[in-house]
């Protein structure tokens, strides 16, 4: 989704996401900053993670999440329906707040009830 956002490819996102991308604050969680660079390290990304959230941010005021980490890890924990510690750690994020998460994730999508794509 971060990197769609960056590329400007907001036509690939639902009418209900694209809703949220205009009228709820922005927040991910720090991990995506990890997840991005792994994307970059396989070369399956070609910008670095701190230039693609430096531009969201000034754009479109997306920001990270300050949840304490220890509450995002005691919350991933308990989320035993996936082995992608990405996935664990992004959706526990979002469950600290008992906020919507934007994903095309389907495993996401099924078992976090606010997820929506």
């Amino acid at each position: 989704m971060v990197v769609w956002l960056y590329a400007g490819e907001i036509g690939r996102f639902t009418n209900r996401g694209r809703d949220i991308l205009e009228h709820q604050a922005l927040l991910i969680s720090p991990i995506v900053q990890l997840e991005l660079e792994y994307l970059r390290e396989t070369d399956r990304l070609s910008v670095e993670s701190a230039l693609i959230l430096e531009y969201l941010a000034n754009t479109l005021a997306l920001a990270v999440c300050d949840r304490p980490f220890i509450d995002v890890v005691t919350e991933s924990v308990r989320q035993t329906w996936t082995r992608d510690p990405f996935d664990r750690l992004i959706a526990a994020q979002a469950m600290t707040r008992n906020a919507p998460l934007l994903t095309k994730d389907r495993t996401i999508l099924d078992n976090y009830p606010p997820a929506c794509w």
